[in-house]
């Protein structure tokens, strides 16, 4: 039976969330033709934001072609290159050294004969930045948050995750353990409920507890010291993800959980390098060596692929090193200060601004149609932003996920305030689409 959709037209581009055109089918791969032309009807109507190709270095301004071939042009708030460690001169002179002292791959396994001097230095220097006493890297890190879940958890464990965790905490989570215990976002209170009747009825199961020092669509973060505190209390072990904060937030670049007095205090951190370090790949910190062999020999994503590259390595320990500098300390600062203005600006023209300062601004839009509309409107004034829908959030709270720099001007963020401002009207006054 195929998935259908009453609306036609633009109203069915503006219509529905990716999960309603998927066929009920045996033929796995014809039950995602309906799924294919929806997205196609969102193309032609150009409220499909997604999958766009950049068309050059990533900067606060950025050329970007949809997968029509439409090209445009703006003002880029889409991109995550939070301290601008992506062009800078140091990062891509040490990348084009690296590639004349060792070639572009790895060629091996981790486990195996993956790794480089340049990945062996990286571990150091992160540790040293992290206050544990061992770090590990990953190729990636979708694989790091996964992978240390599945390894460490066993079928008769529990892990207890927030409700907003990413998806690769969640995947890992229910691929290690049927006993998955979500918790209302950002409440240590209900950890603990969770975690006393857990240990009321076993005293010998291990306990995960797992959540983010940063929450990408709701920037928004935890009181890590408490929430610390109470796994200690009930023999639980704490993992937090700071993919969004490490090196962009805090004097010294360790995000939140330097600003809440944590550095090196958490069971375990992880974290990818793609938001601040300018380059694919994730890390594991932890001051237990022992975990660094069991994930060689144990976990997946790390010993069945191969080894983060060298060049990738050698990327990411400059931009520890720029980040840990006095410059890095001045893009720290440029940053928060645009954070904190495009959030004044954006609550200014009362669009409703979501969290705490981070280098995502979260700006909640609503339902499906206004964010589609609102969203080909910006791109074509302008202004590059992503949109985030459902599944990604949840139905109806569909946000702009804008993503700051510390290289943007007060006049990009004006200009984008302007593009913002004319797109919202514009849907107001008008919200029927035509056909390209």
């Amino acid at each position: 039976m195929t998935a259908t959709n009453p609306l036609s037209g633009s109203e069915r581009a503006l219509g529905g969330v990716t999960t309603d055109f998927v066929a009920d089918s045996p033929d796995l791969l014809a039950r995602w033709d309906e799924h294919q032309a929806w997205w196609d009807e969102r193309l032609q109507h150009r409220v499909d934001p997604f999958a766009r190709t950049t068309l050059g270095p990533i900067s606060t301004e950025c050329e970007t072609r949809t997968r029509d071939g439409a090209t445009y042009a703006g003002v880029n708030f889409a991109s995550q290159d939070y301290l601008n460690l992506a062009s800078h001169d140091a990062v891509r002179a040490a990348a084009k050294a690296t590639i004349d002292r060792f070639g572009v791959h790895s060629a091996g396994s981790a486990a195996l004969m993956g790794n480089t001097s340049a990945s062996v230095l990286l571990e150091s220097a992160l540790a040293n930045f992290l206050g544990y006493r061992d770090c590990i890297v990953f190729p990636t890190g979708w694989g790091a948050g996964y992978g240390t879940v599945k390894t460490l958890v066993r079928p008769t464990d529990h892990i207890v995750i927030d409700v907003l965790a990413h998806a690769c905490l969640q995947e890992g989570a229910h691929n290690a353990t049927r006993n998955v215990h979500t918790f209302p976002h950002l409440s240590n209170a209900a950890v603990e409920r969770r975690l006393r009747r857990l240990r009321q009825a076993d005293t010998e199961a291990g306990i995960l507890v797992v959540t983010e020092s940063v929450f990408s669509m709701d920037s928004d973060v935890p009181d890590l010291a408490e929430l610390q505190a109470i796994c200690t209390k009930y023999g639980a072990t704490l993992l937090v993800d700071v993919a969004h904060d490490l090196g962009a937030i805090g004097a010294a670049g360790g995000g939140y959980l330097e600003r809440q007095g944590m550095v090196g205090s958490v069971d375990l951190v992880m974290g990818s390098f793609s938001k601040t370090f300018a380059s694919n790949g994730g890390f594991v910190a932890t001051n237990q060596p022992a975990l660094r062999r069991a994930l060689l020999c144990r976990c997946g994503p790390l010993m069945f692929t191969n080894a983060i590259s060298p060049v990738q390595a050698t990327i990411v320990s400059t931009a520890l090193d720029i980040i840990r500098s006095s410059e890095g300390a001045e893009l720290r600062e440029r940053l928060m200060r645009n954070i904190l203005y495009m959030r004044k600006r954006l609550e200014e023209e009362s669009f409703e601004v979501m969290g705490a300062p981070s280098a995502i601004v979260p700006v909640l839009l609503g339902t499906s149609r206004f964010a589609r509309l609102i969203t080909r409107f910006a791109l074509e004034g302008g202004a590059l932003v992503n949109s985030v829908e459902y599944p990604g959030v949840s139905r109806n709270s569909c946000r702009w996920r804008i993503q700051m720099m510390a290289n943007h001007t007060i006049d990009q963020i004006e200009r984008f305030i302007d593009i913002a401002k004319n797109a919202r009207e514009r849907v107001e006054r008008d919200d029927v689409l035509e056909p390209t």
